[in-house]
């Protein structure tokens, strides 16, 4: 339920608070004073596109602000939390959930769900659980097939929604089995050669057998085996200066003969002690480093011309697969998910067999869904056509008789029906699709009559009419404005209009009044009570406020209304 909506720099209204509230809210106003900003600015808050059109001239932007009261739990808040949102608990099982719409003269837009910024498709989400908009370019869509399909499956309750849902269900199921199928079929000799490809590159790498980071390891070798002689002179000379098989002095020799000499004179002076304990230290190391260098030059003598060679060949084999494949590591990618995707390719045949089974199995369960839907579709059909029709007579249309067709249509996501809403506004008249018969107050008392009977079976918050009454007045727009107080029992419900006969039935009644300030037009709105409503009462019957006659008749139809 919408609490309070406020406009700023919104088309002529240059800041406005709406007090909105339960039940049936009525807004009035001057033609050219701004009631069409009020659904406009609503429009802003439910997601609709923007229009810089829309900033009030002389503005930098336009800022319109809601309050709703939602319930604690469910669809909204969670669409609002998943947002970074978040509402504020009232108790009771509910909460107020701000929302806003700031829109640039340049064009830019910003919407905010529960306090943070989010981007204007989450305010179109919500907008399905919160509010129906009517206003004259829903009365167009009412003559669309699919606004008619909707209304009926709207009306049919759970019958139709699980009979939908199983329908989409095997409809989708099908449609890909199908597109599988249609997809190996006409790609089979492609998915063949692809096939022997893969199975060629296969078994050209698991001929090589590469190991992960062999190329590197292998050109490391290389490098080693073509130097050979200049690290088997390095390392010769060096062995020979650690450890000298002939009379000279090596180091070894040179260490222990200074180890030795400090141990004599550490007798005298006990600082020399440890110089003495380092040099034996270093002399073993020097003589394990002198063994490792004899091992690395016994290793560098087994090594030779041969083994160059053959180092080189198997780098020059794994020098082709980088070719092929762009890098080793990326081959053995290769030899992984290319015999998985082997598996599958070689699967081809076996898979188109299961595939049409699958395919002909979900034709019948489509065939089956289809047929449950129709039928769920035809029994509502009959009820919702007797619930309007009834509900027309209550809209001084007492003759009228409104059919509801379901008959076969083209196959799509939404079943195979084609719905059509029929009128025969007299006694002998043939039943005609709404969509040509119907003139624009037919249209309206339809769309209203249809409106006040779903909402029986499929409960809406908040309806929104602008300007419902269109082509109707007199005894027909008390009518309206009872069943759209009736609808109120139910539902908050929100209606622009110009009759009076409408307004009478509002328990919240607010005007858009306006004045001239010498360039621009400024609005406001306020709520009418008392004497200030029944002089706008008087002003929508006869354009004239003050007088006594209107006013007589406009208290004579808040009577009428309080009544209702």
């Amino acid at each position: 339920m919408i609490e309070e909506i406020r406009l700023r720099d919104l088309g002529v209204i240059a800041g406005a608070s709406l007090p909105i509230g339960p039940g049936f809210t009525a807004i009035t106003g001057e033609t050219g004073a701004g009631k069409t900003m009020v659904v406009t600015g609503l429009g802003l808050l439910l997601g609709q596109r923007a229009d810089s059109g829309a900033v009030r001239s002389g503005a930098d932007q336009a800022v319109v602000d809601g309050v709703w009261i939602v319930p604690e739990s469910g669809p909204v808040v969670d669409r609002v939390r998943e947002s970074g949102g978040d509402v504020e608990p009232l108790g009771n099982g509910r909460a107020e959930l701000y929302l806003g719409r700031t829109l640039s003269a340049e064009g830019r837009s910003r919407a905010t769900v529960g306090g943070r910024t989010a981007p204007a498709g989450v305010l179109a989400d919500l907008a399905d659980h919160l509010v129906v908009v009517h206003g004259q370019s829903d009365q167009l869509r009412l003559k669309s097939a699919a606004a008619q399909r909707d209304a009926l499956d709207r009306f049919g309750g759970a019958a139709i929604t699980e009979a939908l849902a199983a329908y989409r269900s095997v409809f989708e199921a099908w449609r890909r089995a199908s597109a599988d199928l249609e997809m190996l079929t006409t790609e089979q000799d492609a998915r063949a050669r692809e096939a022997e490809e893969l199975r060629a590159a296969i078994a050209a790498i698991e001929a090589v057998d590469p190991t992960p980071g062999e190329d590197v390891e292998l050109a490391q070798r290389a490098e080693r085996l073509a130097n050979v002689e200049e690290l088997r002179r390095a390392a010769a000379t060096a062995h020979t200066a650690l450890s000298n098989e002939d009379d000279a002095p090596d180091a070894q020799t040179l260490i222990a003969e200074a180890r030795r000499e400090l141990d004599r004179a550490s007798a005298s002076d006990d600082a020399l002690r440890a110089h003495a304990a380092t040099l034996e230290e270093i002399g073993y190391r020097v003589a394990d480093v002198a063994a490792e260098l004899s091992g690395y030059l016994a290793d560098l003598d087994e090594t030779g011309p041969h083994e160059l060679a053959l180092v080189e060949e198997r780098r020059a084999t794994l020098a082709d697969l980088v070719r092929a494949h762009g890098s080793l590591a990326e081959a053995l990618e290769m030899l992984s998910t290319g015999s998985a995707r082997l598996v599958e390719l070689d699967d081809d045949s076996d898979r188109i067999d299961r595939l049409t089974a699958d395919r002909d199995r979900l034709r019948g369960e489509v065939d089956d869904a289809a047929d449950a839907l129709t039928a769920a579709r035809t029994a509502a059909a009959a009820r919702l056509a007797d619930a309007v029709t009834e509900e027309l007579r209550h809209l001084a249309l007492p003759d009228a008789r409104l059919t509801v067709a379901v008959e076969p249509g083209a196959e799509t996501v939404s079943g195979r029906d084609d719905v059509t809403i029929l009128l025969a506004p007299h006694p002998g008249a043939d039943p005609r699709p709404v969509a040509r018969g119907a003139s624009g107050g037919e249209l309206s008392r339809v769309m209203l009559a249809i409106e006040v009977v779903i909402a029986a079976t499929d409960p809406v918050p908040t309806f929104v009419f602008d300007e419902v009454d269109a082509g109707i007045g007199g005894a027909a727009a008390i009518e309206v404005g009872r069943r759209l107080a009736q609808l109120a029992e139910s539902s908050q419900v929100i209606a622009v209009t110009h009759l009076a006969q409408v307004a009478a039935f509002a328990n919240n009644h607010l005007t858009v009044v306006k004045a001239g300030d010498g360039s621009v037009t400024a609005s406001s709105v306020r709520r009418l009570e008392g004497d200030e409503r029944a002089a706008e009462m008087a002003r929508l019957l006869s354009g004239m406020a003050d007088s006594d006659a209107a006013l007589g008749h406009a208290r004579e139809l808040l009577q009428l209304g309080s009544r209702a």
